[in-house]
């Protein structure tokens, strides 16, 4: 299976995976260890990264293992994700950070404008920048024409398991990418994610339909599974889907009977 490749780094796991609401430390680091994602993200704002006598999940990993990928949810305006890029990035994590900025408190979708405009702030700051937006294709067109090195477009709404709600957005936004394009937010099920890479996605990110899985090590398990599937299966070539019955044997030559 080929390589994902955002920035100047190379990852051999196309699953990324957040880090909240684990039931426990112990939990998350099984579940982390079993997805064998490479990519880890977190809300800087729900952690206090200058202040080591405060326990969080960073302490359980081997941190040598993982790429940190910093998020700025909790953001307002592009001023506010701009400065909670700079945090985690003063605090040594990462240069490569999620944008992340919810326009609407009941729905959680992305403020595009405050979204573009974040982007384009943190790109000039120098960042590998992950935008996370809505499955609109224009917008998603006008993030990868500022320069963004992925473009993470939803699912469907932050933590609601409805899986992909709209295909045929995602496959325009997917087909006109040169980046790689993140399926991210709303994946319910292993199924979910074998779609959305099948689809084409080059990655899937997620975080509640494994840390809130009744057993979340082996949902972890499950969606590296079907990631690597849905991808093998992008890259094969399904077969053109047909009205009628085709014989699978051939029929020809066929003895007289």
């Amino acid at each position: 299976m080929s390589m994902l490749k955002i920035g100047d780094k190379t990852f051999q796991s196309r699953l990324l995976l957040g880090t909240g609401k684990y039931p426990s430390f112990e939990i998350q680091k099984e579940a982390v260890r079993v997805s064998e994602a490479e990519i880890l993200t977190f809300a800087v704002r729900r952690m206090n990264v200058f202040e080591p006598s405060q326990p969080n999940f960073l302490e359980m990993l081997d941190l040598s293992k993982y790429t940190l990928l910093p998020n700025t949810a909790g953001a307002k305006t592009a001023e506010e994700a701009v400065r909670t890029a700079k945090l985690a990035k003063a605090s040594g994590l990462c240069d490569m950070v999620k944008v992340e900025i919810i326009g609407c408190d009941r729905s959680l979708l992305p403020d595009p404008v405050e979204t573009l405009k974040a982007s384009e702030m943190l790109l000039e700051e120098g960042f590998t920048v992950l935008t996370y937006t809505s499955d609109d294709v224009v917008l998603a067109r006008r993030l990868e024409e500022l320069g963004v090195h992925a473009v993470m477009p939803g699912a469907s709404p932050i933590g609601s398991g409805k899986g992909i709600l709209n295909p045929l957005n995602l496959k325009f936004i997917i087909e006109q990418s040169k980046v790689p394009v993140i399926i991210d937010a709303g994946i319910g099920s292993p199924k979910d994610a074998a779609y959305a890479m099948e689809l084409g996605a080059d990655a899937v990110l997620l975080n509640t339909a494994v840390s809130s899985a009744k057993d979340p090590v082996k949902m972890a398990e499950a969606m590296k599974l079907a990631i690597e599937a849905g991808r093998l299966g992008f890259e094969a070539g399904r077969i053109d889907e047909r009205d009628y019955a085709v014989a699978s044997s051939p029929t020809e030559g066929l003895l007289p009977t």
